[in-house]
């Protein structure tokens, strides 16, 4: 929680703004200007995120009223309310106390230790996974966009790199996107789809566990961990949760092991390109996901700051 500056808003709809989300400075991109605001009784707070200068502001918004008719999903923050102008809108969600996934990075002081980073990719696979399912992308899985809170991450800013300018045009280096957690060919000015997620889900693990976002292309390195220093296991927990994600050629889906798959190559960006295992490996298919889902039931979420010692 950060104070307000002189040209933050103090009042969208109905709630008195109290307080930023973000740091300022900080050098992760922030998708949205975000806001924790209450009612003037004080019996309600909530979350509220704004566009961001230079976005599309018809293109949040539609985002947003997207996101108030997305299922309830446990990892995904919900989106209650929306309001504002069409050149000033916003939504809110209801208030949890909660971490930026970068301010946790700094307030441990470090990678964050493997069993965290375990659970937070098993979290975000199954919030990815029932987005795909219903032909939905994020565009826009950032370290930014992940919340941390007591129970477990929320995923947050929805359709950011649509927002940032619409397909066909190019996106380096807009307001808000973190070059290294957007995919190439979304840069470029292509089509968010789901593997675009996945690039992006690669990105936020490898920050959570090494502390750098690599900005695509470069070699340059930003954070605490450097080579030698990092435990060589993070690495094995970041590509098993990846691996968790594959498509394979079934239909159905509902967490880690199932398929991505579904819709019509439009929506997905699979389509018929992926192909089913052979009957011959299905057997062994059945044992890997089996031992994956074991592996999934042991990684909790931590249950408090002591959870997050190494």
């Amino acid at each position: 929680m950060e104070p307000l500056r002189p040209d933050d808003p103090r009042r969208l709809g109905p709630y008195d703004v109290v307080a930023r989300l973000d740091a300022d400075g900080d050098r992760i991109p922030v998708p949205e200007r975000r806001f924790i605001a209450r009612l003037p009784g004080g019996n309600r707070t909530v979350l509220i995120s704004l566009p961001l200068p230079g976005t599309d502001p018809a293109r949040f918004a539609a985002e947003a009223t997207a996101a108030r008719q997305r299922p309830p999903h446990p990892w995904l923050a919900p989106v209650t309310e929306a309001g504002g102008t069409a050149e000033a809108p916003w939504y809110a969600s209801p208030y949890l106390p909660a971490l930026p996934l970068t301010a946790a990075l700094a307030a441990h002081q470090g990678p964050l230790p493997e069993h965290t980073v375990g659970a937070l990719g098993a979290a975000l696979v199954e919030a990815l996974a029932a987005l795909h399912a219903t032909g939905v992308t994020h565009a826009g899985l950032s370290p930014a966009a992940v919340l941390i809170t007591a129970g477990g991450p929320l995923l947050t800013c929805f359709g950011a790199v649509r927002a940032a300018a619409p397909d066909g045009e190019q996106r380096s280096g807009l307001p808000g996107l973190a070059s290294g957690s957007v995919a190439p060919e979304q840069l470029t000015g292509g089509r968010p789809r789901p593997p675009g997620d996945i690039y992006a889900l690669g990105s936020v693990l490898a920050y959570a566990a090494t502390g750098h976002l690599v900005p695509p292309g470069t070699p340059a390195q930003v954070g605490w961990c450097g080579p030698g220093t990092c435990p060589e296991n993070i690495w094995i927990s970041s590509i098993w949760t990846l691996a968790n994600l594959r498509p394979t050629g079934n239909t159905s889906t509902s967490g880690p092991g199932k398929s991505m798959r579904s819709g019509s190559p439009t929506e997905t960006g699979y389509g018929n390109s992926v192909k089913a295992e052979p009957r011959a490996t299905s057997r062994r298919a059945s044992v890997r996901t089996a031992d994956r889902r074991s592996r999934t039931a042991r990684c909790t979420w931590p249950r408090g700051p002591a959870d997050l010692s190494p």
